[in-house]
């Protein structure tokens, strides 16, 4: 058979791999498999109207495709085995043939032989399989780049630039900075900051959440705007203190997105000294304020209070309140971490914040529940009747569900126990260490005949759609085709007058 030329072919593979920023051998690949698939195509053609389609779901698994770069085109090899006589002529070959070229050929070897059709053979349709492939092999490989690029990086926080939006999310360019162009990165909704201007082009600091698989789509990047780790980024970045490890964050209590219009985003920090002449909070906030301000405009505003840590919980309490005045803080259930925090009248309003905000970060950051509580009007004997019917209430909660596990073990143990006699008076064969489980593998090989089958379904049905349209596997066809997308149309407007001739040969 000869060489089914394909003009243009090293500019093909140059052009896609320019603007799908693949590596050529990547798309070498990609283009191997795509007119293997079409080769399976065109083979399964010559079936249809005639006879039900003969070949099984790995029928094809010993051929292969040779790219031939000096010559620009392509040839089909077929590995068959050497037999006495032929049962398949896709599979083996005669003894008797193969010893015309090759005297010293035994029963059991292997030989590669070409079986490239005719040119004019082809066909449209295998064709047309062909760039549809490859487009969705380009995609995939894209995908797993992005997910190998993305999936480790040490440092998740990135600078992204606006493309275009989406619905209610904005789409990002992002680059890993190692040397890669930008990829596209999601940022939903809940993600994004009130304060936030997402124009075109726009640049911003973003929070990598996570490379996650997404159906249909494969691996896509969300990133965050509100995710607390942005703001520790900002202030490793902005204190050589913490980078040097002299200064800790110990915990950062975040609510970028309040439920309240009227509520400004708030974010409260709590560091530590590891050094004992360091103040930690001087550092972070800098001279005349210079190191947060940056932080605050890049967080566009964002109210930020930076908290000294303490391993007393009551003065934690106090420091996290900040900026209202603590009178006294009493841990009235320590086991529960519940804290009655007593302030002046004139520092209740401030205490709490607006609409809760204060108190409810200070809560997040420390772990404790916090009732601000007014110093002139408590009265500590009332306050404690009333803690003292919580921690009741609470122990007993705690002890119901102390009882539920322990009745709840006891039963796992006393079915795990039935199940041993049982087996005991009635064993099984796999209990048997000799005993190797036949359908194991029966089972793993039907699961991958069950998808070879349905990809074999799709292409055949893209065979029906150009010979009977009225069939309902044409439907399925063209709407698995218009799912390709945009990829597509990328891919084929890339092929040249040329290429595109060589792969669509029937036309």
């Amino acid at each position: 058979m000869a060489l089914v030329l394909l003009p243009g072919l090293n500019n093909l593979i140059e052009d896609i791999s320019d603007e799908k920023k693949l590596p050529a051998q990547v798309v070498e690949a990609a283009l191997r498999e795509a007119l293997l698939k079409g080769y399976e195509r065109y083979r399964r053609t010559l079936y249809l109207g005639i006879s039900e389609d003969p070949f099984e779901e790995d029928y094809f698994s010993n051929f292969d495709v040779a790219l031939d770069l000096e010559e620009e085109g392509y040839r089909v090899l077929a590995s068959k085995i050497i037999v006495e006589e032929v049962e398949s002529d896709d599979h083996q070959i005669a003894i008797d043939e193969v010893r015309q070229v090759a005297e010293d050929a035994q029963i059991g070897d292997t030989v590669v032989l070409d079986v490239t059709p005719e040119k004019d053979d082809f066909g449209r349709m295998a064709a047309s399989t062909t760039k549809q492939v490859l487009a969705q092999k380009l995609r995939d490989q894209q995908r797993r780049m992005i997910q190998e690029e993305f999936a480790d990086l040490e440092d998740p926080v990135l600078t992204a630039r606006v493309i275009r939006f989406e619905r209610q999310s904005v789409i990002l360019g992002v680059s890993s900075g190692l040397g890669r162009p930008e990829v596209e990165a999601e940022l939903p909704r809940r993600d994004q900051l009130p304060n936030d201007n997402y124009r075109a082009n726009a640049t911003f600091k973003v929070f990598l959440k996570e490379v996650s698989e997404v159906a249909r789509r494969g691996p896509q990047l969300f990133v965050s705007r509100s995710n607390a780790g942005l703001v520790v980024y900002l202030f490793e970045n902005e204190v050589p203190e913490i980078q040097e490890g002299s200064v800790r964050i110990v915990a950062v209590a975040r609510e970028a997105n309040p439920p309240s219009r009227a509520v400004g985003p708030r974010t409260k920090v709590a560091v530590d000294s590891v050094e004992r002449e360091v103040d930690p909070v001087g550092a972070c906030i800098g001279a005349r304020g210079s190191r947060i301000q940056q932080v605050v405009n890049e967080l566009r505003g964002e109210k930020i209070d930076v908290i000294r840590w303490s391993p007393d919980p009551g003065q934690y309490i106090a420091n996290s309140l900040s900026p209202a005045r603590v009178e006294m803080v009493r841990l009235v259930d320590p086991e529960g971490h519940h804290a009655h925090v007593l302030v002046p009248p004139d520092q209740l309003s401030l205490a709490i914040g607006r609409e809760g905000q204060n108190v409810r970060l200070a809560a997040r950051l420390t772990g404790w529940k916090i009732d601000i509580k007014n110093a002139q009007e408590y009265d500590q004997a009332s306050e404690d009747h009333t803690v003292s019917g919580l921690i009741a209430q609470r122990q007993e909660e705690e002890a119901l569900q102390a009882e539920a596990e322990a009745r709840l073990q006891i039963e796992q143990a006393n079915r795990a126990e039935e199940d041993a006699r049982l087996r005991e008076l009635y064993p099984l064969p796999e209990d048997d260490e000799s005993y190797a489980d036949p359908g194991a593998e029966s089972a793993d090989s039907a699961e991958s005949a069950a998808t070879a089958t349905a990809t074999e379904e799709t292409v055949v049905s893209h065979a029906d759609a150009e010979t009977e349209p009225d069939d309902e596997a044409v439907e399925a066809s063209e709407g698995e085709a218009q799912s390709s997308g945009e990829d597509d149309t990328e891919v084929e407007a890339s092929l040249d007058a040329d290429t595109e001739a060589g792969l669509d040969t029937a036309r």
